[in-house]
């Protein structure tokens, strides 16, 4: 797996020396002396963060950050700024300019590390996030999942994805459906968080499709939660003619007319608690098949995989 690289700048060769210490065990490291060289750096190595003093001969940190934010090929990639202690107020500036964070020399190599990782992690999930729910995307998904599976420890995640919902979104529109997806993301997040904790995860697949991951344990109580919580509001999304006769019409996926009830939300568990997962494709399988289970039962409800490898 390649390393995710950083540029650091800085005139002080010292502090350049220090930086690739600190950083070279866990990151691909290059540096340059200067910001001129810091930003022909940028654009011929791509680094995934950029480290820069803000007090440097020639171009300082302010017009390095400015600079680089102007382009928008580079805009995205993150500025840590170093500041010495009587330089702190400074960073007002340095952050108007378009530093993500900054750090005081001298620093604490774990502290630094610390804020390199949250800000790595931020930069990945902003840029993949779905720009309906702001929730991570496929990318930062399958990454978790992965990490999942790579750590050997019990897990289970939820497939949750609304039924009927096409032919709520033709009739409604695609603003009220997104409005529905966003109310569906919000109880997600709110009930995952609730039982499993404010750093469990949650991601958008896209369209209605949805994953979140928690200790297998949690899984049923959450999924519960879930399906009682959009029973509740799915009502709201209707217009008061629509609830008093019961159903809307429509067309299924092949052309043909047919009426249905209120959305609903079909939830597949899968879990390595009685079966060995070994690659990502597996999980997406499984719950493939139990999403289509959940679905023909007609009304809200979650499915767990009950096979045994």
């Amino acid at each position: 797996m390649r390393k995710e690289r950083i540029l650091t700048i800085d005139d002080d060769p010292d502090i350049l020396d220090v930086l690739d210490l600190t950083l070279s065990e866990n990151y691909e490291v290059i540096q340059a002396p200067n910001a001129e060289e810091g930003l022909k750096l940028v654009t011929t190595k791509s680094p995934n963060l950029i480290i820069c003093d803000y007090v440097m001969p020639g171009m300082n940190g302010k017009e390095f950050c400015k600079t680089l934010k102007k382009d928008i090929l580079l805009q995205h990639i993150p500025v840590i700024m170093l500041t010495g202690k009587g330089e702190v107020k400074d960073m007002v500036v340095g952050i108007e300019a378009g530093a993500d964070d900054y750090i005081v020399k001298p620093f604490e190599p774990d502290a630094l590390l610390a804020r390199i990782r949250m800000i790595l992690r931020r930069t990945v999930r902003s840029l993949d996030a779905n720009p309906l729910t702001y929730l991570p995307g496929n990318s930062t998904i399958m990454e978790e999942l992965q990490s999942l599976i790579d750590s050997n420890a019990l897990f289970a995640v939820g497939y949750a994805d609304l039924d009927k919902f096409k032919i709520y979104n033709d009739k409604y529109g695609f603003e009220k459906g997104d409005e529905v997806i966003r109310e569906t993301a919000r109880l997600l997040v709110k009930y995952v968080h609730k039982y499993a904790g404010p750093n469990a995860f949650v991601g958008h697949i896209g369209g209605d499709d949805f994953v979140f991951i928690a200790d297998d344990q949690l899984m049923e109580s959450i999924c519960q939660a879930v399906v009682t919580a959009f029973d509740r509001i799915a009502p709201e999304f209707y217009s008061k003619e629509d609830l008093e006769v019961g159903y809307i019409v429509g067309q299924d996926r092949q052309g043909k007319e047919i009426r249905t009830g209120l959305l609903s939300i079909s939830i597949g568990i899968v879990s390595n608690s009685s079966q060995k997962i070994t690659h990502v494709g597996q999980i997406s399988e499984i719950a493939a098949d139990l999403k289509k289970f959940a679905k023909s039962q007609e009304k809200s409800n979650c499915v767990r995989d009950k096979r045994r490898v």
